[in-house]
């Protein structure tokens, strides 16, 4: 204590003991912590609502994206376990599937991702067969000399299923099912989407070819 006296008097009574000293010091190493903590607490809280909207976003443009695609086709033209194939439209009025009009559906043999691919076309627009259209994995594009662009709507996902209320090409009606994984949780989506413009009537009775006149 005499030594502490003689600090203070040292400083002309301005100074601090050292006791003052050592509890300043934990004062102060309980603030820090506290805003250490709070600090955290809010970059944690940051980082889940970042991943949360940007999944949210992704489900939003997928379903834009899908919906806007199968409500104005004419045919689900293919089915398979990975895959399923769309004729989004007869933009040339031909009555018959040309490469750039056909978008295929694709979620991975693991149903890890959704993805759009569709055929760029230069040049002249080769008609594609109904029976000809097969599984992507397949890669029957490649012996009819097209390319294939890829798009994907979902990069990271689990789960995805796709169902029909027919077997294509009778199917009107799809229903994409897939879980995302946010903030430490797995939440179930739903894509729902109706071929508003479908065009049977220019399917023969098989159901594997389009016929050439419309007898609707």
């Amino acid at each position: 204590m005499g030594r502490a006296k003689r600090l203070s008097s040292d400083s002309g009574g301005k100074g601090f003991t050292l006791v003052e000293l050592l509890v300043a010091l934990s004062v102060s190493s309980i603030v820090l912590a506290a805003v250490a903590t709070l600090a955290y607490a809010m970059s944690s809280a940051n980082d889940s609502t970042d991943d949360t909207s940007v999944k949210q976003a992704q489900v939003r443009y997928a379903t834009l994206r899908l919906s806007e695609l199968l409500r104005h086709s004419k045919l689900i033209c293919f089915a398979g376990p990975d895959d399923f194939a769309v004729w989004r439209g007869d933009d040339n009025g031909n009555g018959q599937i040309n490469a750039s009009e056909l978008v295929l559906v694709e979620k991975g043999s693991s149903g890890g991702h959704l993805q759009l691919c569709d055929f760029p076309v230069a040049g002249s627009d080769p008609v594609v067969a109904l029976s000809s259209i097969q599984a992507y994995s397949t890669s029957w594009w490649l012996s009819a000399g097209l390319s294939i662009r890829r798009t994907t709507l979902i990069g990271q996902c689990s789960n995805m299923e796709f169902s029909f209320d027919a077997l294509p090409p009778w199917a009107r009606f799809v229903n994409v099912s897939f879980e995302l994984f946010e903030n430490g949780f797995s939440r179930e989506y739903e894509i729902s989407g109706y071929v508003r413009g479908w065009g049977g009537n220019l399917l023969n009775a098989a159901g594997d070819a389009l016929v050439l006149i419309d007898d609707d």
